[in-house]
């Protein structure tokens, strides 16, 4: 047998005596487990459907119903939104609400169902414990609630309609020549942010409350008038008289305005200003600007630059038609002055008028424009054309007679042309519009904006804008002594104002136009006076190509032709591409080089004819 030391027994006996206690508790904790998970399981069987003990909304017990009966009961109990108070107040006037109306309702479904929820959701301990806290010592859960603040707005806005009122200011107005002043009125609006705020803190609350409803007032600025009628009785008084200012024609003017149109002129402005707001007595700018606008077609005038032509012999320019100062109403500075003088107690102002001096002035010479010899002059035939036709050239051309291009700047033929209508002088001929070639106002110019053309090209200066014609005309491949099909490609047409042809002068020195209109001999001579930088122009073209005969011809029938009336109306042509180049030197080192490509379409003969008139067999074949 073996034996161990007294206190080895002793140690032993104290490991045995804690095995048997440490399985006694865990024994009774296993227990416990049993029978709480018993009791668990027993408590959620009970309560299948139905809401747990102890749960209350709003302070309204709902445990042990089911999710409808809460709701219902909910819905009988909950009754704040109807039977709460919620007091607008503004001094002495109150509004009662019920929160209902205001957009707050009670959500008793959604209400039910989370009071249903109680000790469902979570663990197992959290849900035990839930239920246990709702047993124990109760558990109440605020009502879900529905706000909708657009019923509150509209609340607020029915008040503000009772509440709201404008703010007047004195004001003057003249009822014919007598002075008129209206009292003011202290304004007041309520502000409906602020008391849409104040009502979302208090609702939640489920109280009855009181909301002292926001209104922001706004004093008249102006509680006075009686200094600005005055005025106004002044500006009446008497007659307004506008006159030129010194030095200018005294021919023109004066104009009067009588007191009784200035009673229709006259307002009164609101000054703000660091010393607060004043009314500001005065005629009306709009009203007094058309009077003027009315007025200044008799005094404006646009500056014009001298005309001159370039004396061969003496080398000098000499004047042709003199220069012009313009002249232009300042309309609202006028407008200004007259009521700053009007304000003053004067009846009588000067208009405010600028002078615009013209570049060049009658004085100028030749060597201060840089103008000392000939560039180039061009040349153009257009034998057998109409009285009508030769009438449109000689007045287009003489637009540019003597006209002066300045250094740098864009040429723009339209421009300088202006309108071409019968009233300008212009005659109807032959034109080229719309496909067809017919009678309209102008026709001819196209001759004057060709001959531009190939001076600008022969010249050397860069070509912005042009556009061919759609289809060759002979005039614009005639020469002195017959038909040069090399001209082909070197036209320019312009339809004003949406047909332009335009040039640059890019030299240092002015450039001066002179045109010669020959009736005699059917011509119109372009010359161009300048300093010659020493450019020179080679050019080339393709000459005609991919040539297209022109298709057999027309034959309509127009009712205002008689019966056996044949009438030709456009002639035909061949149609063509050509290519101009041209490169311009200086010195021999080119300057730039550019394509002028056209394409011509074929025309057709065309023949009007009478209704009835008999045509050719071949003829009626074709027109079927």
């Amino acid at each position: 047998m073996r034996t161990y030391p007294l206190s080895q027994q002793k140690n032993s006996a104290l490991a045995d005596a804690f095995l048997q206690v440490s399985s006694a508790i865990l024994g009774g904790l296993a227990i416990f487990l049993f029978l709480s998970l018993a009791s668990y399981s027993g408590f959620s069987v009970l309560h299948v459907g139905k809401i747990y003990p102890g749960v209350s909304v709003g302070g309204v017990p709902v445990g042990d119903l089911s999710v409808d009966e809460a709701a219902t009961m909910l819905k009988a109990y909950a009754s704040f939104p109807e039977t709460g108070k919620i007091v607008f107040q503004d001094g002495d006037q109150v509004w009662v609400a019920r929160p209902s109306e205001l957009g707050l309702n009670l959500d008793a479904a959604a209400s039910a169902q989370a009071a249903y929820q109680w000790g469902r959701t979570g663990g197992a301990f959290n849900k035990l414990g839930n239920r246990f806290q709702a047993w124990q010592s109760g558990h109440n859960l605020a009502p879900v609630m529905t706000y909708d603040e657009r019923q509150a707005q509209a609340y607020l806005e029915q008040l503000a309609a009772k509440i709201n009122r404008p703010t007047i200011e004195a004001a003057l107005s003249a009822n014919g020549l007598e002075v008129v002043v209206l009292p003011g009125q202290v304004g007041r609006t309520v502000n409906t942010a602020a008391n849409l705020a104040a009502l979302h803190n208090l609702l939640p609350n489920l109280t009855d409350g009181l909301v002292t409803l926001e209104i922001e007032e706004a004093s008249p600025a102006i509680l006075d008038a009686s200094q600005q009628a005055e005025i106004a009785r002044r500006i009446l008084s008497a007659p307004l008289t506008l006159q030129m200012p010194p030095g200018h024609e005294s021919e023109l003017g004066p104009w009067s305005i009588p007191p009784e149109q200035l009673a229709e002129m006259l307002v009164i402005e609101r000054i703000e200003s660091a010393e607060g707001a004043r009314y500001q007595v005065a005629l009306d700018g709009k009203t007094l600007s058309g009077y003027l606008e009315r007025l200044a077609p008799q005094i404006n005038r646009v500056n014009r630059d001298a005309r001159f032509i370039f004396n061969d012999e003496t080398r000098l320019l000499e004047v042709i038609q003199p220069s012009v100062t313009g002249r232009s109403l300042d309309i609202p500075l006028t407008v200004q002055e007259i009521n700053r003088r009007l304000l003053e107690g004067q009846h009588s102002v000067p208009l405010t008028v600028h002078t615009n001096q013209p570049q060049v002035s009658d004085d100028a010479t030749g060597e201060q424009l840089g103008i000392r010899e000939q560039v180039v002059s061009y040349t153009s035939y257009f034998r057998g054309s109409t009285a009508e036709r030769l009438q449109n050239i000689k007045i287009a051309s003489e637009n540019f007679h003597g006209l002066l291009v300045p250094p740098g700047a864009v040429f723009s033929m339209a421009n300088t042309m202006g309108s071409v209508t019968l009233d300008d002088g212009y005659a109807e001929a032959w034109i080229i519009y719309g496909g067809r070639t017919i009678k309209g106002v102008g026709g001819g110019v196209c001759q004057v904006s060709t001959t531009l053309f190939r001076a600008a090209f022969f010249a050397g200066f860069p070509i912005v804008e042009r556009y061919a014609h759609a289809y060759r005309v002979s005039y614009y491949e005639q020469t002195r002594t017959g038909i040069d099909p090399n001209l082909a490609g070197l036209d320019a047409t312009v339809f004003v104002p949406m047909v332009d042809f335009k040039f640059q002068n890019d030299t240092p020195y002015w450039l001066l136009m002179e045109t010669y209109f020959n009736p005699t001999a059917r011509s119109l001579t372009w010359k161009f006076y300048s300093t010659s930088d020493g450019r020179k122009v080679e050019w080339s073209t393709t000459g005609l190509q991919q040539i297209v005969e022109a298709p057999d011809p027309i034959y309509e029938e127009n009712p205002d032709l008689g019966r056996g009336v044949i009438k030709q109306v456009d002639w035909a042509a061949d149609g063509a591409d050509v290519v101009v180049t041209r490169k311009v030197l200086r010195n021999g080192v080119l300057l730039f080089e550019d394509l002028f490509r056209t394409h011509y379409m074929p025309w057709a003969d065309v023949f009007q004819y009478g209704p009835g008139t008999e045509l050719p067999t071949d003829i009626q074949k074709r027109n079927r």
